[in-house]
């Protein structure tokens, strides 16, 4: 993409794919859950030994992994919302994605908000240079993409910067995980009062009460094991993170309803997008930060 996007690329697909590519999506073998859960199984572990190894060989290797997930992320998004004619400018959006997580890592929390203002600048001024028609729906969706998941996603590079940052990694991301495994096993097995169910049916109470719990327990131990701090301080992240990761699994379902999709993209086979699997660590990025600042202060 070489300059800013045409008006007559609005009503297009800038995917290329139809209903055709969903519908064979709906297709494929589920779970009572909804997932094809093989294929989520092998598409979890294969993301997870990547992102183990990375930390594991050089954490600036996960810094890598974060840029290029929430690239896609924002393509998605992008991707997304032109369906409902909102055209966000990709090029100021891409750009100040890498910059965001780049200069977290680099320079800190101030640089991150420096770079956010610097991206929402850019997007209104790449947005202006294509005329002032529907300017301002495209320019909210550009700043919406800036701070979802872009923004969001800088707090994981914080994490990230210190010395222990791959074991604070580590811990963030574990919790989370165990969020959504709780809530999925609880949900299966005990799941009989739907949470939200005009936003996301399948979601339980019973299901968030074993994401409190697996998050708790998981915590308590990941903080005490991997970063030698207070189990309480652990505790009291695993409960933070459930309610953060149940927020970020909300939101993401009441924009895909809004939007009249299933999944972001079929990029990851059992799970959908890339944003579908980013949901809820981009909501508990800055909750993990603060609390791990707090707990264990690097």
């Amino acid at each position: 993409m070489s300059g800013p996007q045409s008006r007559s690329a609005r009503h297009q697909d800038p995917s290329g794919s139809g209903d055709g590519g969903r519908a064979a999506a709906r297709g494929a073998s589920t779970s009572r859950a909804g997932r094809n859960l093989p294929a989520a199984i092998g598409v979890g572990v294969g993301l997870g030994a990547l992102i183990i190894v990375s930390l594991v060989v050089r954490k600036e290797l996960m810094l890598v992994i974060v840029v290029a997930a929430v690239g896609v992320g924002v393509w998605e998004l992008r991707r997304a919302l032109h369906q409902v004619s909102i055209l966000v400018p990709l090029v100021p959006s891409l750009v100040g994605s890498v910059s965001m997580i780049v200069s977290a890592y680099v320079g800190g929390g101030e640089a991150l908000i420096v770079t956010l203002g610097l991206t929402c600048v850019g997007i209104l001024l790449w947005r202006i240079a294509d005329g002032v028609l529907d300017a301002v729906r495209d320019v909210v969706g550009g700043v919406f993409v800036a701070v979802y998941p872009s923004f969001l996603a800088g707090f994981a590079a914080l994490m990230l910067a210190p010395d222990d940052g791959a074991r604070r990694i580590i811990v963030f991301i574990l919790v989370t995980v165990l969020s959504d495994v709780g809530g999925y096993a609880f949900g299966v097995l005990f799941g009989r009062h739907p949470m939200a169910p005009s936003v996301s049916p399948k979601k339980s109470w019973e299901g968030f009460a074993g994401s409190v719990l697996t998050c708790v327990a998981g915590g308590a131990a990941a903080v005490v094991l991997l970063l030698d701090g207070p189990w309480w301080g652990g505790a009291v992240l695993g409960a933070c993170v459930a309610v953060a990761a149940t927020v970020g699994d909300l939101t993401e379902s009441t924009i895909k309803r809004d939007l009249g999709i299933k999944d972001m993209s079929t990029i990851l086979p059992g799970h959908g997008g890339v944003m579908d699997r980013l949901d809820s660590l981009v909501l508990v990025a800055p909750v993990a930060w603060a609390l791990l600042a707090w707990v264990v202060p690097a």
